[in-house]
């Protein structure tokens, strides 16, 4: 993966608000990358920096091997966790992103 894939990922990451969450796929769709995978991946290898606690599956839930520090961080910042699970209204939605220009006229 190149730098600049990588950069914009940790950026998108990066921007979630404290208080919510995110789920894998949101932040691929604000990264414009197609795979959640990837966004795991730069978190698992460089996510350190960035809040990569508010990153949930599309479930809210958390990944089985990080659940109890994913949880813990989550709670302390307000997010009601019930049943290992965040709340739905505490999902953050990023802007649609805006539709590339095409070079073609509407006239």
């Amino acid at each position: 993966m190149d730098e600049e894939r990588h950069e914009r990922i940790r950026a998108v990451v990066a921007s979630i608000p404290e208080g919510s969450w995110c789920s894998y796929g949101d932040v691929a769709a604000a990264a414009g990358e197609r795979s959640a995978r990837l966004v795991g991946t730069v978190l698992r290898e460089d996510g350190a920096d960035v809040p990569w606690h508010r990153v949930l599956r599309t479930t809210g839930t958390p990944a089985p091997h990080i659940a109890v520090e994913q949880i813990r961080r989550l709670t302390a910042e307000g997010v009601l966790v019930v049943d290992a699970r965040a709340a739905k209204d505490q999902r953050h939605v990023f802007p649609a992103p805006e539709p590339e220009p095409t070079g073609r006229s509407c006239t």
